[in-house]
């Protein structure tokens, strides 16, 4: 997978705030066209003017082939990508998107519980659309700091007022999981939200549901690991592209920054092998696994994230384009 060639241009069509320090965006195809189909718990990458990336749940309908939706929470200690959203972007301003993709996808079962604490409600919107479309019976459990912060609050009470549980933090406390996530046969959970959340339901589903009825999307991945030991550290290569040129990852720089180094046009953002946003192909070589995000189909299917993974052996050969002008300098120097 070239990352960078998924990434298109996008127009923000339409802007609104469904809730407290929540701005909610539509976003349609530059060119006008459909944009690529997707399921629910897809996120898509959010390339920002300033250079900035930053995943958001796609919240609409999959339905919809015209628009993407997301909703972003403002993040006063954040690193920046939220405030310029709220901030800087207008509607019919023209920003850049990756994907979507999907790491959080709603399996089938006979029933589900979806619980969402705060922003973590976006990708429940879509999987409990296609629940109904699916007939299943489902339940949200919805908490949040306040009411007003909620976001969608209002149009989930309106419409499923007997499946959905608000519970606002400041009227009723933390999620009573024993009361509201009572295992139930043959039923999924699906959560999402903030990690002291889904730390709780982990620990509860743990002891009350069947292994593997838990699916989880975190915002933030689990810490990572200690950092690998200085004698892990080798050098090796990385060839761009079967016939490509190849570049030395010296011990002391990861792959990602001696792509950038060699000015070759890579997506990243947190840089720590917990976002995805430099997911790339491997063509041939084996990858040295050192994020927290990749499920062992992934790595098996030739996927590695080259901020903070390696090489395992002499030489990595990925999917990804060089510049012009690295060809060249390469073609010279044979």
């Amino acid at each position: 997978m070239n990352t960078m060639a998924l990434v298109r241009p996008v127009v923000i069509a339409d802007s609104r705030t469904p809730a407290d320090g929540i701005r909610w965006l539509r976003l349609v195809a530059a060119d006008g066209g459909d944009l690529p189909g997707w399921a629910p718990g897809a996120h898509l990458d959010l390339i920002l003017p300033s250079g900035l990336v930053r995943q958001y749940s796609l919240c609409g309908s999959p339905t919809d082939r015209r628009s993407y939706e997301i909703a972003v929470l403002r993040e006063p200690a954040g690193r920046g990508g939220s405030a310029e959203v709220h901030d800087d972007l207008h509607v019919g301003d023209e920003v850049r998107i990756a994907g979507p993709r999907n790491r959080f996808p709603l399996e089938d079962a006979a029933s589900y519980v979806f619980v969402a604490g705060g922003i973590g409600i976006t990708p429940l919107l879509s999987m409990i659309r296609e629940a109904i479309l699916r007939g299943r019976d489902w339940r949200l459990v919805y908490g949040g700091r306040t009411r007003a912060s909620m976001a969608f609050r209002d149009e989930l009470e309106a419409a499923h007022p007997d499946r959905v549980t608000i519970l606002p933090q400041d009227e009723v406390g933390l999620i009573d999981l024993e009361a509201h996530v009572a295992p139930q046969p043959g039923a999924l959970v699906y959560c999402c939200g903030p990690e002291p959340l889904l730390a709780a339901v982990e620990d509860h589903c743990g002891r009350r549901w069947a292994p593997g009825s838990l699916h989880v999307e975190r915002f933030i991945a689990e810490a990572a690991g200690p950092p690998p030991s200085a004698d892990a550290q080798t050098p090796f290569e990385v060839q761009l592209g079967l016939d490509g040129p190849v570049l030395t990852v010296p011990a002391d720089k990861s792959i990602l920054h001696t792509l950038l180094d060699a000015d070759v046009d890579v997506l990243y953002s947190c840089e720590e092998g917990t976002c995805g946003s430099c997911e790339t192909q491997v063509l041939a070589g084996e990858p040295d696994h050192r994020d927290t995000l990749l499920d062992q189909s992934s790595r098996d299917n030739g996927c590695m994230l080259i901020c903070v993974s390696r090489c395992a052996g002499a030489r990595l050969v990925l999917d990804v384009d060089p510049p012009d002008d690295l060809t060249h300098r390469a073609a010279d120097s044979a």
